[in-house]
């Protein structure tokens, strides 16, 4: 056989075998998630299950209507938005979205912080995460009568980085920092504040930034951003300490809580584990709140369809997740005791579900339904019939 035919054969089946191998791929990571998540008739028994009571589990009295709670969601910017894209949320109820710009700082202790609010260029951002976007969906949102909360978040570069992590190593390093947060949240402010948004959020989970030594610049940010924003505000802290270590809470509206409160060790618990869990987290939250005085919103809480969903909520799923074959019943029980628990709480102004892709299908990528989206799950049933209350 000449050389050249041997090796126009040889192409065609690397070809042949990588196109294969792709199909494979797509089957795995996208419409495979589809045939290992649950049937319709699998969702239905959940919901039933769920809606019925937790065995020895006294079903507590539905809340009083309260048109102004907030049933929200954190909406992932993307490139686009439509109409159809907001349908679902009519469906569940939903009357808030969280919206998430961000800014990029370098590492945790350096004081620069990088925006970037114009539409990006090819494909580094989203627009869904530039002004123009964040005002053309909040637009959009509220033709619907769904309110927006703009909840500006600092990406902070490094292996497993978080906003916790960020800490100055001088007095004039922090000063430095503190001016460029400003900028960084004033911009946000002028922009809420000339396009009619609805809330404020004024950092997430800024551990070290939050500490008592730091009450006056939070204090002076806040005063400053009360000249240009008119709306409410909040603070989005951390579940396991940050909230009780804030000073500046009555210069605010709400208290804002991350709640990833873990609520138990065990694979797959049971309604019952998972309502016993909450109890401690509740005591606690009550007691303090008695004390600043403040209505609290859930600024975020989620969980992943995993067995371990209850043990450390705060964690993403591992990448090889959207291999696994995932556990909605638990993410659904872990939905009814979080309302059952909570909803009920006069103290309670709302929560924002972490988290909605716009327009996820059901047979979507399987390393979206793998993270902690209720879409398409039997965690959406529960969240709509308590959002209906």
């Amino acid at each position: 056989m000449p050389f050249s035919s041997l090796l126009g054969r040889r192409w065609w089946l690397a070809l042949l075998f990588v196109t294969a191998l792709l199909l494979v791929l797509r089957r795995l990571l996208g419409n495979g998630m589809a045939s290992r998540r649950a049937s319709p008739q699998a969702t239905l028994a959940i919901a039933a299950e769920l809606a019925a009571g937790a065995s020895g589990t006294p079903r507590p009295a539905a809340a009083p209507a309260d048109s102004t709670r907030l049933r929200g969601v954190s909406w992932v910017g993307g490139d686009s938005i439509t109409e159809a894209e907001l349908a679902p949320l009519l469906r569940d109820h939903v009357s808030w979205i969280a919206q998430m710009p961000f800014g990029w700082q370098g590492g945790a202790a350096e004081p620069a912080i990088r925006v970037n609010t114009a539409r990006p260029a090819g494909r580094r951002g989203l627009w869904g995460e530039s002004d123009a976007g964040l005002v053309y969906t909040a637009a959009l949102a509220h033709r619907h009568h769904i309110r927006t909360l703009l909840k500006p978040h600092l990406w902070v570069r490094g292996p497993k980085s978080w906003p916790g992590d960020i800490n100055m190593a001088t007095p004039a390093d922090w000063q430095a920092w503190f001016a460029n947060y400003s900028t960084f949240m004033l911009h946000y402010a002028a922009l809420a504040e000339a396009n009619r948004f609805d809330g404020l959020c004024i950092g997430t989970e800024l551990l070290h930034a939050t500490e008592p030594a730091h009450e006056k610049a939070w204090r002076g940010l806040i005063k400053a951003i009360r000249k240009v924003y008119h709306g409410p505000l909040t603070y989005a802290a951390n579940w396991s300490g940050e909230y009780e270590q804030i000073r500046f809470w009555d210069a605010l509206d709400y208290v804002g809580i991350q709640a990833y409160f873990p609520l138990s060790t065990a694979a797959s618990p049971s309604l019952d584990a998972l309502l016993l869990g909450w109890a401690p987290h509740l005591q606690r939250l009550a007691a303090w709140q008695k004390k600043i005085k403040r209505p609290i919103v859930f600024t975020e809480v989620g969980y992943k369809t995993t067995p371990d969903a209850a043990a450390r909520p705060w964690e993403w799923p591992e990448r090889t997740a959207a291999f696994a074959t995932p556990d909605e019943a638990t993410q659904a029980r872990c939905y009814e005791a979080l309302f059952r628990a909570c909803w009920g709480q006069p103290w309670l102004k709302g929560l924002f579900i972490w988290k909605w892709y716009p327009g996820l299908a059901a047979d979507g990528p399987a390393r979206r339904h793998a993270d902690f989206t209720p879409q398409h799950k039997p965690a959406e049933a529960v969240l709509a019939r308590w959002y209906a209350q």
